[in-house]
């Protein structure tokens, strides 16, 4: 794993957002003084990692990941690793009550050749590349894959954290036997071991299902294939027996055949002959078309008859004149003696019409008359009326008069008041008036009474008039019709002549259609025994065509009865001739079938000593029996053959599954990856032994036994010791010298992700005297000169920090930490 660039915001001490590029540092310090944020760099790296820091105390500590008083911190590692470059980022947050939790955490897989300036640009999480992690749970998995350690391992080899710098060196054997089989991949032979041990199992499973197949393959041997090629034979040979038999049987059925249909034939015909007889009334047949035809003749009579008297009356009728002008003029005379007598009563209505008329008008005038005077009487009472209202003011105002004084009116002097009446005249006008005017309202009355009523009898001397106007013109008419016409009497006559012709008519009418009815049924009942005598004949010839072939004599087409006569004994004659050739015929056949049946038995008996049961296809039976047993022979050899095969296949699996379990079983043992651990270890101590004998100025060697780590001091006669025996200078050079071997010794022998790509120092670098940081220093700058390792120390010893030649210079104030590059 190399470290390519690293972003924080909130993080710790880096409140501000800072940018570390480490694209072309491949020898860095980190400078600056105590407590400034050097380690805090190296705790970011692993925090995007693994989310956690070895001097927080696991998952607990993550409310350290905090800047005071920030609520986010976010954190971003680009680092490539096995020639591919990731991008992880983890950003933890403080909710509303304080506790602090992961809000996202993922690992991102960049495509190649990405420019890691690019990331100043704002792109989003998605820009970055494939998602190989979205979740810290997914996070620990992913990273373990990627970077080849997990977190205890990476501290241990990669960055090697305050506190933590001799934990490889102290480090039971089993963890640092686990951190070398990550280091070098050597758990791939663990997988060898268990694919082998799947390998084996599935070849052991195969096996037992070849057994299995090659137990159900039984009746297989010699003695099988001999006993299979022997029926073939035997089949072989019956076909050819039986091939040979049925032609004869074939041509003896056929003979029988042949008898069979002559003696079927001279049957059917002695069955055709013995049917000929005639049918039932062939006399009654002819007697009954010559009554029909005779009873069709007669009703065609009738209906001529009868048809000559309907025309007789028909002309009788139309010469007898037109019925309706007859009925016409009767119906005119009826309706004159009917007008006659109307026009007296309407001539006597009018005269009484116009008496009441005219008493009408003098009482009209009259009532006019007495309402003009009402009227007057009415103006007279109205004028006493205001004369008597007149008075009465006078003599209200005559109360107050004195003699001598002004008139209020007239404002002369009066002489002497006139005496009071003792009655009022306005309430005898008043009356007088009510009286006119109820005498003017009834005279009002009566005259419009009469003259409704005199209009009423106007508009009934009209009608009476109009009516009369009617009758007098209609009289006209009709007396206009009837000039010239015969009396009543005389048409009545008529009519009656006209009614007698009509009803001969009709009754002739009617039996014109009887007769045609009867001649309809007499003509049906002809046909019905014409249909019957020709479908008699019908059947004669249907009967005679039947015998065409023996020659029957010809018919006599005029005698029915004679025709079948004839017909009837010449059948008889060949029947009783056909008869006698029977009993050779019969002969024949019983002959013709003994052949066959013992052709048949001969063959049933090939078909019984082969043990074929009888059939009626002898040749399909033994073709099939044949068949059967070649392929009998065919599947025997089959499964001969897949026997073998299956037995090649065991023997393969068998070897195969010998070879898995041996090879499972040498890895199981864990020779060979103990013997590469050794051999690692081996490496790994001698290089470490040398880089400690130049810090250590000679004086120590590092040795190794059976996991543990001696030192050799040659300052005390060789003396081997532990290495927890060491001062702290000591431990600290040892320490180092391990790590140093670790990441130059190890990383040609790593096969995995887990190549130690980096090695981050920060460890007391100021404990050193000076000649042993000399030495520290040229054995960091030999390893990072050689360019294929990445090599970072934390310090704050100017000397050392001066022949590093890139140099992150961390300083920090009351708000925040930054880092800014100084060097090349």
């Amino acid at each position: 794993m190399r470290p390519m660039r690293l972003d924080m915001a909130g993080f710790t001490v880096f409140r501000d957002e800072t940018t570390i590029d480490f694209t072309d540092a491949d020898f860095f310090a980190l400078v600056g003084p105590t407590g400034s944020g050097k380690s805090t760099v190296l705790d970011a790296i692993c925090f995007a990692l693994y989310g956690t820091v070895p001097r927080w105390g696991g998952a607990r500590g993550l409310g350290n990941a905090l800047a005071p008083s920030a609520t986010e911190a976010r954190v971003r590692l680009v680092f490539e690793s096995a020639g591919s470059r990731y991008v992880a980022t983890r950003v933890v947050r403080r909710d509303g009550r304080g506790n602090v939790k992961t809000a996202n955490a993922g690992l991102q897989l960049m495509p190649a050749g990405f420019d890691v300036t690019k990331l100043d640009t704002g792109l989003s999480p998605d820009d970055l590349g494939e998602v190989v992690a979205g979740t810290p749970a997914e996070m620990e998995q992913a990273v373990l894959e990627a970077v080849g350690l997990p977190y205890e391992q990476f501290t241990s080899c990669v960055v090697l954290p305050q506190g933590q710098f001799a934990d490889f060196l102290h480090a039971k054997p089993a963890t640092r036997q686990q951190i070398l089989v990550n280091l070098l991949g050597l758990g791939v032979y663990e997988d060898v071991q268990k694919r082998a041990t799947a390998r084996a199992a599935q070849a052991e499973a195969k096996l037992e299902a070849v057994d299995q197949a090659l137990a159900g393959l039984t009746g297989v041997d010699d003695a099988a294939l001999e006993a299979a090629t022997g029926q073939v034979d035997r089949m072989r040979e019956l076909a050819g027996a039986v091939a040979g038999a049925v032609p004869e049987l074939e041509a003896a059925r056929a003979t029988a055949r042949e008898a069979g249909a002559a003696l079927a034939a001279l049957d059917a015909d002695l069955a055709v002959l013995a049917a000929v007889h005639p049918p039932d009334g062939v006399a009654e047949v002819t007697r009954a078309v010559a009554a029909a035809r005779a009873g069709a003749d007669e009703a065609a009579t009738a209906v001529s008859l009868a048809e000559e008297r309907e025309e007789k009356l028909r002309g009788e009728l139309a010469a007898a004149g037109d019925e309706s002008a007859l009925r016409l003029l009767l119906r005119a005379y009826t309706d004159r003696e009917k007008l006659a007598g109307e026009a007296e009563a309407v001539r006597a209505a009018v005269t009484g019409a116009q008496a009441e008329h005219g008493a009408a008008v003098a009482a009209l005038a009259e009532a006019r008359a007495a309402a003009e005077r009402a009227e007057a009487e009415l103006e007279a009472a109205f004028r006493a009326h205001e004369e008597a209202k007149a008075t009465d003011q006078a003599v209200a105002l005559r109360a107050h008069l004195r003699a001598g004084a002004a008139c209020p009116v007239c404002e002369q002097t009066v002489a002497s008041v006139p005496a009071v009446p003792a009655d009022s005249a306005v309430a005898a006008a008043t009356a007088a008036g009510r009286a006119a005017r109820a005498a003017s309202k009834a005279a009002q009355s009566v005259v419009q009474e009469r003259d409704g009523a005199a209009r009423e009898l106007e508009r009934v001397l009209l009608r009476a008039r109009a009516r009369q106007d009617q009758v007098q013109a209609r009289l006209a008419e009709l007396d206009d019709q009837l000039a010239g016409a015969a009396e009543p009497a005389v048409l009545r006559r008529e009519l009656d002549d006209h009614a007698r012709l009509r009803r001969a008519l009709e009754e002739s009418a009617a039996a014109v259609r009887g007769g045609r009815d009867a001649a309809r049924r007499a003509r049906a009942a002809v046909d019905a025994a014409e249909e019957r005598l020709r479908a008699t004949w019908r059947a004669f010839d249907a009967t005679r065509d039947g015998l065409a072939r023996f020659g029957p004599p010809t018919a006599d087409r005029e005698d029915l009865g004679a025709a079948w006569a004839a017909l009837t004994g010449w059948a008889g004659e060949e029947s009783a001739r056909r008869r006698a050739e029977r009993a050779g015929r019969a002969a024949a056949v019983a002959q013709a079938e003994a052949v066959a049946a013992g052709v048949g038995e001969r063959i049933a008996g090939f078909l019984a000593a082969a043990g074929l049961p009888p059939t009626d296809d002898p040749l399909r039976a033994t073709d099939r029996a044949l068949e059967r047993a070649e392929a009998d022979l065919r599947e025997l050899e089959r499964r001969r053959e897949q026997a073998g095969d299956l037995r090649e296949q065991r023997a393969g699996y068998e070897r195969e599954a010998q070879v898995a379990r041996a090879l499972a079983g040498h890895l199981r043992a864990n020779n060979f990856e103990r013997w590469l651990l050794a051999e690692a270890l081996d490496l790994l101590v001698d290089g470490a032994s040398g880089i400690l004998r130049e810090l250590s100025g000679g004086q120590y060697d590092l040795v190794h036994d059976k996991g543990e780590f001696f030192v050799v001091d040659h300052h005390d006669a060789g003396l081997r010791r532990g290495v927890r025996t060491l001062s702290g200078g000591e431990t600290f050079q040892a320490s180092l010298a391990l790590a140093l071997a670790l990441s130059e010794q190890l990383a040609g022998l790593s096969t995995t992700a887990a190549s130690l790509e980096s090695i981050v120092l920060d460890e007391g670098f100021g404990t050193l005297d000076a000649a042993t940081l000399d030495t520290v220093a040229a054995t960091l700058e030999n390893l990072a000169a050689r360019g294929d390792r990445m090599v970072g120390v934390v310090t704050h010893v100017p000397a050392l920090a001066e022949r590093i030649p890139v140099r992150f210079e961390v300083s920090k104030d009351a708000r925040s930490a930054r880092v800014e590059r100084t060097g090349r």
